[in-house]
């Protein structure tokens, strides 16, 4: 152990030990803009300035190992001072439109220039040249708040393996941009929207569409209907102040009913539907021959990636549209006939986790009713907005049930909002199906489950038949994942890919942790171990069980995998080559 003083406080770290951390392991707070533990360590900010004894000039406390014998002070004078210039410095060239940013609530910049006491902005000079970019609607870029920390830079690089932006120009005409400065739309960006998680500022944010929403709910000629991903229950609580994890269903229903939608329905009804025609694609590969392995599709950020980066594998993936598109398919078609209802007068509105859903919903493939499927697609936070717009308050609402029949669900569909919960929910129904003069088919397959991990392997028994099957966590997991696959170094018969840590519960457009993102992981465990408590209370827990499925195919669909599933449920993705892209 290395033995240092900090604050006049004895400390003992191990070797290698950054004097940030150590302070942290110690219960003494230095400030940061830019740092991401292993993951953006560069000490950029400068809002972590330290003395050390006998070094020459204040030392980036994020960046210096300790050593035997140092002696560190974190709140002197003239670290004060400094961190308040740097704050000074930085609010100089920032947009100062606080009250409209959407990160008002939840700014560190913010935060740290009321901590230090920065009351007015004394430096005043020449401005970065503002740069707007919403064309991807789904991730909104605001150049004139970025303080250029390097933290989505980070995550984009390290976390998800993809690399579509970094820091281009030099001096003061740097800022975070793709490559070859195109649109993010342009880019070779999956828009999952983890640069938005870790933006400290508003300088990247979801695009925002809850006015269009306000305004179709105001619309006296429009049925609008809204279906909320299985990842909302569990996350939505938190801009309430309510633990992360919290199981809010019941009263985010009745939120939803008070805005004024006209039906609450649940994504958990089309992840089961998923599971129907995907099991069957399943079984139809291994018993009829197909590409395998049968890669899940479910993940719009996975597939953009696959389309930019392993076209090679397109013809892997599973054909099943994801749930959110499945549910717009049939709201525009099953639903508006059993209702009535012109489809040309529905509007359906999904609560998503994820980014990279807005740009899902607007994909030209997916308007198999005759319409496009999903009209918008409101972000948790954005939900949490139009609650506090409207003067909700989510934890004083009682508890309602979903709307019949697209809100009846399963403990199987439940848990698609975790990584590795399409694969147990397939293979639950796979089992039942190969196993039917089995008593009790197998329900949990733990073999499949477990976080943090990058890829887990595993090989389960179906009716005698061994499949190798793989979990990959995120893009970064999914990118060396299909890396061993293509070259024949890996063999399995299905494969989950999520495009988030986490799963959906660690999706782009989740709230954004109080305390920053070094409490990323604990809110994700948080979520996660709720959805499968969720599911073990659940009378049903197999997806083929779900009683509304069953009505579905026996009324309109037919069976799992019919010319009219086929036409509604499924679609085709295809490659694409952006600037300055090179195909795996």
């Amino acid at each position: 152990m290395i033995n240092l003083t900090i604050d006049r406080r004895p400390v003992s770290v191990e070797p290698g030990t950054t004097i940030l951390e150590a302070a942290r392991q110690n219960g003494i707070r230095i400030p940061t803009l830019c740092y991401l533990k292993e993951i953006n360590q560069i000490g950029a900010c400068r809002m972590c300035l330290v003395e050390v004894e006998g070094a020459r000039g204040l030392q980036t406390a994020c960046t210096v190992p300790c050593t035997e014998g140092m002696v560190v002070r974190t709140n002197t004078p003239t670290v004060r001072e400094a961190r308040k210039l740097v704050l000074e410095l930085l609010l100089s060239d920032h947009n100062i439109e606080c009250p409209t940013c959407l990160r008002a609530s939840n700014c560190e910049l913010m935060q740290l220039a009321h901590d230090h006491g920065v009351s007015q902005i004394p430096l005043q000079g020449a401005h970065h040249e503002a740069h707007l970019d919403v064309g991807s609607g789904a991730i909104a870029v605001d150049s004139s708040k970025c303080v250029l920390c390097q933290r989505c830079v980070a995550v984009c690089r390290e976390v998800q393996g993809v690399s579509a932006i970094s820091v281009t120009g030099r001096g003061f005409e740097s800022r975070v941009s793709p490559f070859f400065d195109v649109s993010l739309s342009e880019a070779a960006c999956a828009l999952c929207g983890q640069c938005t998680l870790v933006c400290p500022t508003g300088a990247l944010t979801e695009f925002d569409e809850t006015e269009a929403v306000w305004r179709a709910l105001l619309d006296p000629n429009k049925h609008v209907v809204v279906q909320t991903a299985p990842a909302i229950r569990v996350s939505i609580g938190e801009p309430f102040g309510l633990p992360p994890g919290s199981v809010s269903t019941g009263q985010m229903v009745a939120g939803l009913r008070r805005l004024g939608f006209d039906q609450v329905f649940d994504t958990v009804f089309s992840a089961d539907l998923t599971i129907m025609e995907e099991a069957t694609e399943l079984i139809q590969r291994l018993q009829s021959g197909g590409p395998l392995p049968l890669i899940t599709s479910c993940s719009p950020g996975w597939i953009k990636y696959a389309e930019h980066f392993f076209p090679g594998v397109l013809e892997n993936l599973s054909s099943c549209k994801s749930p959110q598109q499945m549910f717009g398919a049939l709201a525009k078609t099953y639903y508006a006939e059993k209702s009535g209802i012109d489809p040309a007068n529905i509007v359906v509105v999904s609560i998503m986790p994820c980014t990279a859903k807005k740009y899902e919903a607007n994909r030209p493939e997916m308007n198999s009713s005759g319409y496009q499927d999903v009209d918008y697609v409101l972000t948790t936070r954005e939900l949490a907005r139009m609650f506090r717009q409207a003067g909700i308050h989510l934890p004083d609402l009682p508890e309602e049930e979903f709307d019949s029949p697209l809100g009846i669900g399963t403990g199987a569909g439940t848990i698609f909002g975790t990584t590795g919960g399409v694969m147990e929910a397939a293979l639950r129904t796979a089992a039942a199906w190969l196993e039917p003069d089995s008593p009790s088919p197998k329900i949990e397959f733990q073999e499949v489950r477990g976080i943090p991990f990058q890829v887990r392997e595993a090989t389960v028994s179906l009716n005698g038949t061994s499949l190798n099957v793989a979990v990959a966590n995120g893009l970064a997991a999914a990118g060396w994942l299909m890396e061993q696959v293509s070259t024949g170094q890996k063999d399995y018969h299905f494969i989950e890919i999520m495009g988030c840590p986490g799963g959906c519960i660690g999706g782009g457009g989740q709230p954004i942790p109080a305390r920053g993102p070094e409490a990323l992981d604990e809110v994700r465990l948080a979520r996660i171990a709720s959805l499968y408590t969720i599911d073990e209370r659940m009378t049903l827990r197999r997806s083929h069980e779900n009683p509304a499925i069953q009505q579905l195919y026996a009324e309109y669909l037919e069976k799992p995998g019919s010319e009219r599933a086929h036409q509604l449920l499924h679609t085709h993705y295809h490659a694409r080559v952006p600037a300055g892209v090179r195909r795996r």
